[in-house]
């Protein structure tokens, strides 16, 4: 489990789980490069890191900009001695409903977090498949990306969010494939938590007693995924509040509708798909294209191991 002489990287890690994520990282031996766009959040992160008995070195930048990919991995690679571990965690919301969305609500949403995911997995993975040709071999590599519950149930009011959470799963699972050959693994999780940037939806304050919500639910399984152990995890997405951990299963087909002649005709699809969904819109009423079922984790009676 121990993270001892490895380097990560963490973006949005001034403040909430982006902090929370760094520092588990740092109890369990990882030097880190704090990213985020306020340098004084980021240095506060990296001076805990620090109190901790880590290394840290702060950048500040858009995980938008290419730049700031740049400053963060020559800092990991130059400043902290190499590259193991990315936690892709920097992003922000612009919640309206979809006929209120504006462009720029659109693009800054999906560049902060898609763009800024592709940015930063592109790089680390054109890093270690370098020390790979290099050495002749696999290396260490684990990347964590954050994605959401939203890329399961298609909010209405996050269209934005949810697209871009959508990008990031399939992101994930792109990484995990082209690097598994050079010995990286990439995972993303979909976490609840209570931060500044989910406010709106999970408000401020914490219940008595244990905060379902804390940040503390979550940081652990990020330390996880970074270390040695999890070797066998690769190209999977997560779930985790509250005390839970639930691995998703990929989509399914339903039923596979096919034709009684060579083509499809307009009145055949409408007697054999029109028919379907006339009984499958009232069982249950309203079902979609959705795994609106995780948002009812952590449920009492829901625990399956």
């Amino acid at each position: 489990m121990s993270l001892d002489g490895r380097v990560a990287i963490v973006t949005g890690a001034g403040g909430g789980l982006g902090r929370a994520e760094a520092l588990e990282l740092a109890r369990h031996g990882a030097s880190v490069v704090v990213g985020d766009i306020d340098p004084d959040t980021a240095g506060d992160t990296a001076a805990a890191v620090e109190q901790l008995g880590g290394k840290a070195v702060a950048v500040t930048g858009d995980v938008g900009e290419r730049e700031t990919t740049d400053a963060l991995l020559a800092a990991a690679t130059e400043r902290l001695g190499g590259l193991d571990v990315v936690v892709n965690n920097a992003g922000l919301v612009r919640d309206k409903m979809l006929f209120n969305l504006t462009d720029d609500d659109w693009d800054t949403v999906l560049r902060v977090h898609l763009r800024g995911h592709f940015l930063l997995c592109r790089g680390a993975l054109q890093h270690w498949r370098g020390e790979s040709k290099a050495h002749g071999g696999p290396v260490y590599g684990r990347i964590v990306n954050t994605s959401s519950e939203a890329f399961l149930s298609g909010p209405a009011g996050q269209a934005n969010y949810g697209a871009a959470k959508a990008g990031i799963t399939s992101l994930t699972v792109s990484t995990a494939r082209a690097g598994g050959r050079y010995g990286v693994r990439a995972n993303a999780i979909c976490p609840r938590a209570r931060t500044a940037m989910t406010a709106g939806t999970f408000g401020t304050d914490a219940p008595p007693g244990v905060d379902p919500l804390s940040t503390g639910h979550v940081a652990p399984l990020v330390a996880y995924l970074a270390a040695p152990a999890s070797d066998a995890i690769n190209g999977q997405v997560f779930v985790v509040h509250g005390g839970h951990v639930a691995l998703l299963r990929p989509p399914s087909i339903d039923r596979d509708f096919v034709t009684g002649g060579d083509f499809w005709t307009v009145a055949e699809l409408d007697d054999r798909l029109g028919r379907h969904f006339e009984a499958y819109d009232t069982d249950p009423p309203g079902r979609m294209f959705s795994a609106s079922d995780v948002l009812e984790l952590g449920q009492p009676g829901q625990e399956t191991c």
